[in-house]
């Protein structure tokens, strides 16, 4: 996803809102936030915690039905971490930015989108599980019901330009500032974590609750 491609993004979602074959499924600059971003959180908190992640991977859908509730509920509504989301699509790219474009259709707030991005993780496997473009777009198109929004409406965003644009300026940054390999890639108060636990309730807890006692 390093050298992804702007037009190759354009095309990729032009051809799923058309319909077709699927190929199978297989991570703003230096912390500071950008229009870009989905961000829950107090400004003032004391941890910015940076994820990049992507809707198509398998291990971002099981970080957040395993992990998030833990983060949500003990540090982002407790005021002591403000939460950053950064969209960083991974293969099949094409579905990631259709399915992020869908999150944040109709000028979602960022609850209304980490909700919706949660349906589409939730939904990761069953949306692949259908093998085609089509299959895909109906699930898609499915989620965005359940948010109030018409097949028209998932349609435009899906193949809004602005979607793909945002898209390379989030992923050239992140190879830019914190070098990403793969996702989910974490990132507190400038310095990306590298400890594997992270990825669980116990080593999130131990990670953030070490973070906030030196930062005290």
């Amino acid at each position: 996803m390093s050298a992804i491609r702007r037009r190759t993004l354009l095309l990729g979602a032009t051809a799923l809102a058309a319909a077709g074959a699927l190929a199978a499924c297989g991570g703003s600059s230096n912390g500071a936030v950008s229009a870009d971003d989905m961000v829950l959180g107090q400004a003032n908190a004391p941890l910015t915690l940076i994820e990049y992640a992507s809707s198509t991977c398998p291990h971002c859908a099981h970080f957040h039905e395993t992990v998030w509730e833990t983060l949500k509920t003990n540090y982002i509504d407790t005021g002591k971490v403000r939460f950053v989301y950064r969209e960083y699509p991974t293969a099949p790219a094409p579905v990631a930015v259709a399915a992020f474009q869908v999150a944040r259709c109709g000028g979602a707030s960022n609850e209304q989108y980490f909700t919706r991005l949660g349906e589409i993780y939730r939904q990761q496997h069953a949306m692949f599980a259908t093998g085609t473009m089509e299959g895909v777009r109906a699930k898609l198109v499915e989620i965005g019901a359940a948010a109030g929004l018409t097949q028209d409406q998932v349609m435009q965003c899906i193949t809004d330009e602005a979607g793909a644009e945002r898209i390379r300026r989030v992923v050239e940054a992140g190879d830019r500032d914190f070098q990403i390999t793969g996702t989910p890639t974490f990132v507190i108060n400038g310095q990306k974590v590298d400890d594997p636990a992270f990825v669980t309730p116990e080593g999130l807890t131990r990670i953030l609750d070490a973070a906030l006692a030196e930062h005290n």
